[in-house]
């Protein structure tokens, strides 16, 4: 999935470079969004199920530190083809994902996990052949007896969902914040150049400040309690954008003061998106974890389909922009109290697994 995703989007990208009209340009860049929907989710999903708890979060983040770096480069590639055809840029961006595409196919190795619950089991014993599984071999063992494949055999990973009231709740309160955080996320880039800021400037701006929040991450995110940091950058991002928006049409230093509060906001709403989606991991079987982080997912990109309309309505009153992505982000962060803490914990593989988890730990808040 990740290999063919990777290859549609990155043709249909190359493709584009020879649109004759908008309407074969706008089919282009549908089809290319079709494919990259689903590349976040796969390499995030597959790569942290490849190791053990001890580095699951670090592995998870080097997703989101790989895509600030792209993220950063683009408004360079940008300034460095501006004397160009638009043509040359997507030619320039998505040609080395064609190269990608190759190597995933060659190179990746699938999830052991996957491969196990899928009744797999010759492939299963050769990914965890190698030394490579070691640490994943640790936490599977202890699952081994569990008959895993029955609940992918019958039911469909969105009819678990639905059906386990628990799962539902969770999903609903995940998906809720992933909208509020969604908006800031790909508003927050959107409307900087109404700040009155040079537009490449504002973009590395917006760029580098996304780095540190994804070294952050990286480094903490073993020590960093899921919940109260997922509550706590959501209702920072939410304070900073509703900041932003009131000090609008201010001039001289506090112009500055506007740029940095929208610095902190989206610096704020990147670690909430990082630690959004390795939360939602952590929240959800392997039966199910790559349907419940794709619908996490839609709902950051749904809040970022959003923010275009807001930042135009904004254009003349940032409160309808700004204002809105601030009050959103920390509202819908209030919903994390409702969620389970899940630092440290072992990954399940199935529904059963984590209603004993849940048994296990209404048990200890009786006694």
């Amino acid at each position: 999935m990740l290999g063919i995703s990777c290859l549609i989007m990155s043709i249909t990208g190359c493709v584009t470079a020879i649109s004759t009209n908008i309407w074969m340009y706008s089919l282009l860049r549908f089809i290319s969004g079709f494919g990259r929907a689903t590349i976040g989710t796969c390499s995030l999903v597959l790569s942290t199920e490849l190791v053990g708890r001890k580095w699951r979060g670090q592995v998870g983040i080097i997703s989101f530190v790989c895509f600030t770096f792209g993220f950063i480069s683009l408004p360079w590639i940008a300034y460095l083809n501006k004397g160009n055809s638009w043509r040359v840029l997507y030619l320039l961006t998505c040609f080395p994902a064609v190269l990608y595409s190759i190597i995933v196919y060659f190179f990746v190795h699938e999830s052991p996990r996957w491969l196990y619950l899928r009744g797999h089991k010759e492939e299963f014993g050769r990914e965890l052949s190698s030394s490579f599984f070691e640490a994943l071999f640790i936490d599977l063992e202890k699952n081994m007896s569990v008959s895993a494949s029955r609940d992918l055999d019958l039911y469909s990973a969105v009819r678990l969902l639905i059906e386990k009231g628990w799962a539902l709740r969770r999903l609903m309160t995940v998906v809720l914040i992933g909208f509020g955080v969604g908006m800031v996320y790909y508003g927050m880039p959107l409307g900087v150049g109404d700040l009155g800021f040079d537009i490449y400037l504002s973009i590395t701006l917006n760029a580098i400040s996304e780095l540190p929040s994804s070294l952050i991450a990286f480094f903490l995110i073993g020590k960093m309690n899921r919940k109260g940091s997922l509550f706590g950058f959501s209702l920072l991002s939410g304070i900073c954008s509703v900041g932003c928006a009131l000090v609008e049409g201010s001039e001289g230093g506090l112009k500055w003061i506007q740029m940095g509060l929208e610095m902190v906001s989206f610096f704020s709403a990147c670690t909430a998106f990082n630690v959004l989606l390795i939360y939602t991991l952590e929240l959800f079987p392997t039966c199910v974890r790559n349907c419940a982080v794709s619908m996490v997912r839609q709902s950051l990109v749904v809040g970022g389909a959003l923010s275009p309309l807001l930042v135009a309505l904004g254009r003349n009153n940032s409160l309808f922009s700004y204002g809105v992505f601030g009050v959103c982000s920390a509202t819908f962060g209030l919903f994390t109290v409702w969620l389970p803490e899940t630092k440290g914990r072992l990954l399940c593989d199935t529904m059963d697994e984590e209603e004993s988890l849940l048994e296990q730990a209404h048990v200890v808040d009786l006694k």
